[in-house]
């Protein structure tokens, strides 16, 4: 997905494009922005090595973010176009060429040295390795003794509270946990639409009891449907209708290799998250002997 860019905002430059082996050389890309700005991390780098990624600095209205590079390989290799996304919208950095030369060595211009006698070496730490694995063997051992002697015993009700989250608090548990993956931020919507489809259904199925999981779209939204006639759940027409519509912008990401905007992609997690709060089961009501 690429957007129209009305003037250069994101720029990459480098301080030099030939290097020796074992060279540095410090790679910057600039911003002429400051908010809502997210400068992935530099991938794809081929025949160069990543010494140092610094923090990001503000200058002004401009983020800096530099990388200080090396090679061990002679050639030519590019830093590739790096991905900026500025306000939810995509800008690319231009491609570098950086050529990194072998370091010539002349032998007649060296000097010659006697031939030393044979020295016996010195202590290196890897010369202690094999005591340290007694070591650490010894405290393994010691830990899970001490493990076992000390470990409180859980009760069943304790050990099933641990293994599983009720439905909602493990819905919106993961919910969270895919926002920080940043997968739509990267270009991977479909993995994104995925898990978020996934997630919304499995909540349906541990909720309502129903086969979410298996079921088509326009099944599962039947399924609801008929539920919220008989009162067998609580919710609203209007909740099960973005239901609808956030499962079959999935189906088209998935399916039809949709490119949802940003601000849709959003809208849809907001719906989502609206989804897991508002379907419900309906209680049971207990009579007046106090029997279900």
């Amino acid at each position: 997905m690429a957007f129209a860019q009305q003037k250069p905002l994101v720029k990459a430059a480098i301080d030099t494009a030939q290097i020796r082996i074992g060279e540095q050389i410090t790679y910057q890309i600039s911003v002429d922005e400051i908010d809502n700005v997210i400068i992935p991390k530099l991938e794809n780098l081929k025949g160069l090595e990543i010494v140092e990624d610094t923090k990001m600095d503000t200058l002004k209205n401009q983020l800096i973010k530099k990388y200080i590079l090396t090679g061990f390989d002679s050639g030519a290799f590019y830093i590739p176009q790096q991905q900026i996304f500025i306000k939810q919208r995509l800008h690319l950095t231009d491609s570098l060429l950086v050529k990194v030369a072998t370091v010539a060595i002349d032998t007649v211009k060296q000097p010659m040295f006697p031939i030393k006698s044979i020295q016996k070496e010195p202590y290196t730490f890897d010369d202690f390795i094999p005591y340290l694995w007694y070591v650490l063997l010894g405290l393994v051992v010691l830990a899970v003794i001490l493990y076992f002697i000390f470990r409180k015993k859980k009760t069943p009700e304790e050990k099933i509270a641990e293994a599983l989250l009720p439905p909602f608090e493990e819905a919106i548990q993961r919910l969270q946990q895919l926002d920080k993956k940043l997968l739509w931020q990267n270009n991977k919507v479909k993995e994104y639409y995925s898990e978020l489809t996934d997630i919304v259904r499995g909540y349906i199925e541990r909720e309502l009891k129903v086969p979410a999981l298996e079921s088509t779209t326009d099944e599962l939204v039947d399924t609801l449907i008929d539920f919220n006639k008989t009162g067998s759940i609580t919710t609203s027409e209007e909740t099960i209708q973005k239901l609808k519509a956030l499962l079959r912008e999935a189906d088209l990401v998935k399916f039809a290799k949709s490119m949802p905007m940003a601000d849709e992609i959003e809208g849809n997690r907001k719906d989502a998250e609206l989804v897991v709060s508002n379907l419900k089961p309906t209680p049971i009501k207990e009579d007046e002997d106090g029997l279900e």
